[in-house]
């Protein structure tokens, strides 16, 4: 183990209950699940805690380094005034009857200040924030800092809380968690043999996004899914119950020449989860899914548009990204060109780039078609 490095690390010896703090998007909060594992181990005697949006929890269900999972339900806001102070006295009275000593606070929500004030904890650590007011100061005992001119990927920015504070994480405990749980592993046992798809032996595709700058056109996409079925392997489609997504889906599988085993909006985040890890090939864009690819070990060729692939691309998995070079302008991290969900970079997309990618990957990892 490294030793600190800094003169204000602080004593894990004192810390009985720590709280980490992660408000963002679900692929967000599964990048931070190796903080939990590296905080365990580091106090291998305290109970670590999350909290997060009540949608996200199930990115870090059943997490092994996790005590209890605290959510905030956003939508409560909707019931009126008086539903959301009693959401909030709850939630406080919970985090203050926990009694943290320490609290990780992983996004410059200003939301994290408050709570950290709230849990009464000894020490607090945050992202430092441009403009850093004093209530900012006052709440985290220690701020973290940032690269501001070069790109850092999501997992290793969230590690440099632990970092900062003394911990310095192992190799072997970057890696993402996700666990399924045996429920969804049932679930998804039952659906291969309705379909009579056997695990490793099946390409699955996540086409779509919530946001739809990422995603790739239905046209290029099922031209791509028809040459890796003539290759001789099965294709399962899947996507979130999402009318957004809706018209993307059924273009594909309009566009489409082979059968496809169509589960969208049919399973859990843990029974996607799990279906994801009985893949040979993860196919997808900039979304939740690919990192569940990652935590499952399952080979990825991802397209990446607006955003930065270095900062949220696959992670310690067998990869391709595909994208574009013709686009200087990219990553640019706006929702389409000129803010019109259209990204010019993912539009003008080769296809014949993505079924590269694909060949590449499945001789770099020896898979071989069913046929």
């Amino acid at each position: 183990m490294i030793p600190p490095a800094v003169d204000d690390a602080i004593d894990l010896s004192r810390v009985r209950r720590a709280l980490v703090i992660k408000l963002r998007h679900h692929g967000d909060v599964l990048m931070a699940s190796p903080v939990f594992t590296v905080l365990k181990r580091a106090a291998p005697h305290a109970e670590v805690d999350a909290l997060v949006y009540q949608e996200t929890a199930p990115m870090l269900e059943r997490h092994p380094a996790i005590s209890i999972l605290h959510t905030i339900d956003r939508s409560i806001k909707d019931r009126g005034p008086a539903a959301q102070l009693i959401g909030d006295g709850r939630l406080w009275g919970a985090l203050r009857a926990r009694h943290y000593d320490l609290v990780v606070h992983l996004t410059e929500h200003p939301r994290g200040a408050w709570l950290t004030r709230i849990a009464g904890a000894r020490w607090g650590v945050a992202p430092e924030r441009a403009r850093s007011g004093w209530f900012w100061r006052r709440c985290f005992t220690h701020r973290y800092l940032l690269p501001r001119s070069t790109p850092r990927h999501a997992v290793e920015a969230d590690l440099d809380a632990l970092r900062r504070i003394g911990i310095w994480p192992e190799e072997s405990e970057k890696k993402l968690v996700h666990v399924p749980g045996p429920d969804a592993e049932k679930r998804v046992a039952a659906l291969l043999a309705t379909h009579r798809l056997a695990r490793g032996r099946f390409v699955l595709i996540h086409p779509g996004s919530r946001w739809l700058f990422k995603c790739w056109p239905a046209a290029p996409t099922a031209a791509l899914l028809d040459r890796i079925a003539a290759l001789g392997w099965p294709l399962v489609m899947t996507g979130a119950p999402d009318p957004a997504e809706a018209p993307l889906v059924n273009a594909i599988k309009e566009a489409l020449e082979t059968p496809i085993v169509d589960l969208t909006g049919q399973l859990t985040m843990a029974e996607l989860s799990a279906l994801i890890a009985s893949a040979a090939l993860f196919l997808g864009c900039d979304t939740a899914p690919m990192h569940l690819a990652s935590a499952a070990g399952t080979p990825i060729v991802a397209w990446f548009g607006p955003s930065d692939e270095h900062v949220w691309g696959p992670w310690r998995v067998a990869h391709r990204v595909v994208a574009s070079s013709a686009h200087p302008c990219r990553p640019c991290q706006l929702n389409g060109c000129g803010g019109s969900n259209n990204s010019d970079c993912l539009l003008t997309l080769p296809q014949d780039l993505a079924f590269a990618a694909v060949i590449a990957l499945l001789e770099e990892t020896g898979t071989i078609a069913p046929r």
